[in-house]
């Protein structure tokens, strides 16, 4: 287990409860006792931490490197009934974007969404979870493919960003993002989205236009990262705790801006302490956003995601 600045307390109790055990095991001293002790001094320490955590820390949690991304997800919530579709049918297929027919228990759903590596090898096979256009053309491409055919659409978001590279902007970059936004405001077909790591700027909104939008509770959701957010306003990275409090980009953030619908709960400690349990919860918000769209008509369920829209940053004095 990798640990994050704001877990030392943690790495050292968990240290100190193994040597305590292995004391009891290699030696004829009672330890119990002991051992109790720091169980409860860490129960208390995580309660302590998790608890209050800063935004600047759950933008950590969400990077974390044994956090579960987007393949993970989707191979518990569908199992071997996933299947994989490439390409735009134009440049490529990007690998950064991953998308796919699979089943959660009898009903189909498209799944989308961006996918980084685990080493250094598939974090540049992934492009670190940064789409190139085709990307998203390739996610528009199965976003119709679900309308044609009356299948709802989860996406899941986790991406630093759309790829800011030199070819992706001569590929068109912006317009595809643009197109995306649009096409998915008219989908006739529930779109349901949830935020598993980072969603950051243009390229977690690109396929982040749902019907019902809901963000774990470890991970953010606005415009720009912390760093860049610094790195303009002070022309340093050091201010990005600051930035990360002043952009309100947490869940709990979100929910009061109402720019969201709900909040998964995690495991204490974050999506890669307890995995099958966050992917419970996952699941279980999915079924719940379906069961509330599945018999909506196609004229009120573009409606209804219009006004959502529509009504975000409305001002009344």
């Amino acid at each position: 287990m990798e640990y994050l600045d704001f877990e030392l307390p943690i790495k050292e109790l968990e240290e100190q409860l193994d040597k305590c055990q292995l004391i009891g095991k290699e030696s004829d001293v009672d330890v119990t006792e002991s051992c109790k002790n720091i169980e409860k001094k860490l129960i208390k320490t995580k309660s302590d931490i998790y608890k209050n955590l800063t935004a600047w820390q759950r933008v950590q949690l969400s990077r974390h490197p044994n956090r579960p991304y987007t393949l993970d997800h989707i191979n518990y919530l569908a199992g071997n009934t996933f299947m994989e579709l490439h390409g735009d049918r134009t440049v490529k297929d990007d690998k950064a974007m991953i998308g796919g027919l699979g089943k959660i228990g009898d009903q189909s759903f498209m799944f989308i969404g961006q996918q980084k590596g685990y080493n250094t090898k598939t974090r540049q096979y992934r492009n670190f979870g940064m789409s190139n256009p085709e990307g998203y053309r390739k996610a528009l491409r199965l976003m119709k493919m679900a309308e044609k055919f009356g299948i709802p659409v989860v996406t899941l978001l986790d991406t630093p960003g759309a790829y800011p590279g030199l070819e992706a902007e001569e590929r068109g970059q912006g317009e595809a993002i643009a197109r995306n936004i649009f096409e998915m405001t008219k989908l006739k077909t529930p779109i349901i989205t949830i935020v598993i790591g980072e969603g950051a700027s243009g390229g977690a909104v690109g396929i982040g236009v749902g019907d019902r939008v809901y963000m774990m509770e470890n991970t953010w959701y606005t415009v720009i990262s912390p760093e860049s957010c610094s790195s303009i306003l002070w022309r340093s990275w050091e201010h990005k705790e600051e930035a990360a409090e002043a952009l309100k980009l947490t869940a709990a953030d979100m929910k009061k801006q109402k720019l969201i619908d709900g909040i998964i709960k995690e495991p204490l400690g974050g999506a890669h302490y307890d995995r099958e349990n966050a992917f419970k919860e996952v699941e279980k918000t999915i079924i719940k956003a379906y069961k509330e769209l599945k018999d909506l008509s196609v004229d009120e369920l573009i409606k209804q995601r219009m006004d959502k829209y529509c009504n975000m940053g409305v001002y009344k004095g």
